[in-house]
């Protein structure tokens, strides 16, 4: 027989459930500079989710590689813009909800969230971007840090859970 303490105590929270789905979800990532993943929740429901890829019908990164500008790719659509384009397409209200991100949302993103009426954003690896946090402080998004044991801020690598700090630098 199980004992229901330990039984508790081996499910995860909330947070870290939906924080490992969206971890799950960047393994579709299509742009090797960092495979990222979102998932946007309301009352425990999983609305939409995204990751980070060229637009719909358009070559990938990891098909004829990327296109950089002042150091960045910007072939891609970031898994935060791609998870409330979907719920525009497919008129899913995401007023009042969560989003859950691998890592934390830069500037763009993050004025995209503060205009979806996201409420709250949970992120596990970082991206320095003293901006997005004033942004998210000044709307009244609640921004929380939910560190994981991978190293959420580097090069995701699908199959390697603890993978090893890149010597690339992340966009």
């Amino acid at each position: 027989m199980i004992d229901p303490a330990q039984a508790a105590k081996a499910r995860p929270s909330w947070d870290d459930y939906f924080i490992n789905i969206a971890f799950t979800v960047a393994e579709r990532s299509t742009c090797d500079r960092a495979h990222v993943g979102a998932v946007i929740v309301r009352d425990r429901r999983i609305l939409t989710t995204g990751y980070n890829g060229a637009p719909a019908g358009l070559p990938h990164c990891d098909e004829i590689g990327h296109l950089m500008v002042d150091g960045h790719c910007v072939r891609t659509l970031h898994a935060e813009q791609n998870a409330i384009i979907q719920a525009a397409l497919h008129g899913v209200n995401i007023a009042g909800s969560t989003i859950y991100v691998t890592h934390q949302p830069c500037l763009t993103c993050a004025k995209m969230i503060i205009n979806a009426g996201i409420r709250r954003v949970v992120y596990a690896g970082n991206y320095p971007d003293e901006y997005s946090r004033q942004f998210f402080h000044q709307a009244e998004v609640a921004l929380e840090h939910l560190p994981r044991k991978r190293h959420a801020d580097t090069v995701y690598q699908p199959g390697r859970a603890n993978a090893l700090p890149s010597n690339e630098e992340e966009s």
